[in-house]
């Protein structure tokens, strides 16, 4: 880390001349543009160059925001924050170095405490007292914002106040700690939940039928958009690209006549039609720009006409198309019917490859549980199967949670020791998306392979960010939703989510959400969340490095509370309860009850321990109820090396485990499944040694059910008066 000595050569306070570097102690992305790396005396700061997530959009500082009589100081502050450990810490600070995108978040924060000051009339950091820290205080306490926003604006002033020693005399708050060095948790009245995870989940509505499509694009359509793409690619190049270098890479070539009536013939033995355009006005034209590409030579070719080459091809008599086809004839279909009855036309080919790009995205994020961020800094080779165990892992950079030995951010992240493990589907994005484009990056920014993305030097990385993705699923269900009234599949729309727009950051909750509640069920008919279930509790792609399983533990613990509520309500008016486990069954439910009833998490380590708790395991199953005893089981117990969150795999229920309990509502369940057995023996050609297994299923049954309502009446003669 660096200090002020070993930068200034002694000098006690740091002193930044007009042209030293913003990021001086700060590493620089190689592929940062060096011309955009900011130095002191510039008003705006780029701080991008100093990050490595490909994801992330351009940032900074604006001094010009902030009253111009704080402007050098503030400048003075942030150029240490970012250089310079903080010398001095008060309660409810810390001395760790921020990340540069929390710097942004901190410019801010003391931009607010600086705007107040002006408003007040105080000049500067050197006039402020420490009345004037009171009335702040007051001021931000009383603000109609959120707990979260109010520690930020007081742990800001406080963060300021430990770089004072280092600071300017004039530029320094008072001495003595700002309000007297109290926790901020003091000063806020502890809030109650802080840390809390309020990302809504998607709609299940919504997230069943956007998944239904995005896999119909990565299995079905992939293959068609990927030649067209390509095809596109190979015109593109030719006629489009404006960089001097990749230019030279396509040389263009003089057109003969001769050769332009070889593709004028060639048009017409296939039936082919001049490639055409609409005029402003909707008359139609031939597409020279178009013959560029395909022909690959000059513009001037055909705008000069030096050989009457243009004059050939107008009075060839051949047919004009707007619709430009490119690709292959459409291989991929819809329940057996193709999915267009046209070719890819060349306009159109990079916007159905932007579309597939998303399909791959939403496979990838929501059946994988990983961050957006982690998602978007994939590359190419990463998902790979274990040839031993059938497996598919995903390897990839984390950049949450990588830190030195120090605990400093790690800029330009870790490799995963412990790879993801992913289902099929999603490997089979990811190889879709390594056809689609040659890229290293699986979530390029830009699909065309130009020398420049638009403002060089600007981004720290060729990714696409989290918000363009955002906006590009926002479009996918547009165009879905188009295609599907325009043919006649009105119930395969994709519908809003009442939460608004579906951002990349709410894939995480809603697959933890559907991993709880719907263990069985199945993802646009094709996926099993049990499937994903068993790879996330076997400590896969929900190892803790991962974070998913604390969005699955938030998760869990609603769910566990819910059901047990519900169950509550349901002992309350009388219910009855048979079986070995009935007995512990309702003191778990009891006590459940008692204990949890109201009970807010603070965090979803909370969540974690709290799913240990016995009076929570409780699993409703298939007409029954399993009041898990792990020393009792006869199933196979979900877990992880070291993961004390242990549950039932109730696909492997066994008949004779004293660990179930059945419910009245367990058993109208089990009444329906005897009444269908007993359907099937009726009308079954089966031998006989079928017909004994469905009786001695049904006879099973019957005894469970028979039982059940025997000490429902023995328990209603003994409450009799």
């Amino acid at each position: 880390m660096t200090n002020p000595e070993a930068i200034f050569a002694g000098a006690p306070i740091p002193n930044p001349l007009p042209d030293t570097p913003v990021l001086l102690d700060r590493t620089i992305n190689p592929e940062a543009n060096p011309a955009t790396c900011s130095v002191y005396n510039e008003d705006r700061w780029n701080l991008t160059p100093g990050v490595f997530e490909s994801h992330v959009e351009g940032f900074g500082l604006n001094f010009t925001a902030v009253p111009p009589e704080y402007r050098a100081a503030l400048k003075r502050y942030f150029w240490c924050l970012i250089n310079i450990d903080a010398p001095r810490r008060q309660r409810g600070g810390t001395v760790r170095r921020l990340a540069l995108r929390s710097i942004e978040d901190a410019f801010g924060d003391l931009g607010a405490f600086v705007r107040w000051l002006h408003t007040n009339g105080i000049q500067g950091f050197g006039d402020v007292r420490d009345e004037d820290l009171e009335r702040y205080l007051s001021d931000v306490l009383a603000a109609n914002v959120g707990e979260r926003t109010k520690r930020d604006l007081l742990g800001e002033v406080v963060r300021f106040w430990g770089y004072r020693m280092i600071l300017p005399e004039d530029i320094r708050l008072p001495a003595s700690p700002s309000w007297d060095g109290a926790d901020l948790r003091d000063l806020l009245g502890n809030p109650a939940t802080p840390g809390v995870n309020r990302t809504p989940r998607i709609n299940t509505d919504t997230i069943d039928s956007l998944l239904m499509w995005a896999l119909r694009f990565v299995n079905d359509f992939s293959r068609d958009i990927t030649a067209a793409f390509h095809d596109h690619l190979a015109l593109w190049r030719y006629g489009d690209v404006r960089d001097a270098t990749l230019r030279k890479q396509f040389p263009r070539q003089t057109l003969t006549t001769a050769a332009a009536q070889e593709y004028l013939d060639r048009l017409r033995r296939s039936g082919g039609t001049l490639p055409g355009r609409r005029t402003e006005d909707g008359n139609l034209e031939i597409d020279y720009p178009h013959l560029v590409r395909v022909l690959q030579t000059r513009t001037q070719t055909f705008y000069r006409d030096c050989f009457g080459i243009r004059e050939t091809i107008e009075r060839s008599g051949i047919a004009v198309s707007d619709h430009v086809p490119v690709g292959e004839p459409i291989t991929g279909g819809i329940d057996g019917v193709p999915w267009r009855h046209n070719q890819i036309g060349y306009s159109e080919a990079r916007h159905m490859a932007v579309l597939l790009r998303t399909a791959c995205f939403i496979v990838i994020a929501y059946l994988s549980g990983m961050r957006p961020g982690e998602v978007l800094n994939l590359q190419g080779g990463c998902a790979s199967r274990d040839l031993k165990t059938g497996i598919w892992m995903m390897e990839g950079r984390k950049f949450k949670g990588a830190v030195d030995g120090k605990r400093e951010k790690i800029p330009q992240g870790e490799i995963r020791a412990d790879p993801w493990v992913v289902v099929e589907e999603t490997a089979r994005a990811v190889e879709v998306l390594e056809h689609l484009h040659e890229q290293p990056l699986l979530f390029p920014n830009q699909l065309n392979p130009s020398a420049t993305y638009g403002h060089p030097g600007i981004r720290p990385g060729r990714g696409r960010t989290s918000t363009r993705m955002g906006d590009d699923i926002a479009a996918f269900v547009d165009w879905v939703n188009a295609y599907a009234r325009e043919n006649g599949r009105d119930g395969d729309v994709i519908p809003p989510d009442p939460e608004g727009a579906i951002s990349p950051s709410r894939f995480r909750r809603t697959l933890a959400w559907h991993i709880v509640r719907k263990p069985r069920g199945l993802i646009a008919g094709a996926i099993q969340y049990g499937h994903v279930h068993v790879q996330m509790t076997l400590g896969y792609s929900g190892s803790y490095q991962s974070g998913f399983p604390d969005e699955k533990a938030f998760e869990d613990w609603l769910y566990r509370l819910e059901l047990l509520s519900d169950d509550y309500d349901e002992l309350r008016s009388g219910e009855h309860v048979s079986g070995p486990a009935a007995p512990v069954y309702r003191s778990r439910v009891e006590g459940a009850h008692h204990k949890f009833s109201g009970r807010v998490l603070k965090n979803t380590q909370q969540a974690k321990d709290m799913l240990t708790n016995p009076l929570l395991q409780v699993f409703p199953g298939r007409a029954m109820t399993c009041v898990f005893d792990p020393d009792k089981a006869l199933c196979q117990i979900r877990t992880s090396e070291g993961d004390k969150t242990a549950t039932p795999d109730q696909t492997d229920c066994r008949p004779n485990c004293r660990n179930k309990a059945y419910t009245d509502r367990d058993i109208a369940a089990l009444r329906h499944e005897v009444a269908e057995l007993q359907t099937a023996q009726r009308t079954s050609l089966a031998p006989s040694p079928r017909h004994q297994r469905l009786n001695a299923t049904i006879e099973r049954l019957q005894r469970i059910i028979d039982t059940h309502e025997g000490d429902e009446r023995e328990t209603a003669e003994q409450e009799t008066p």
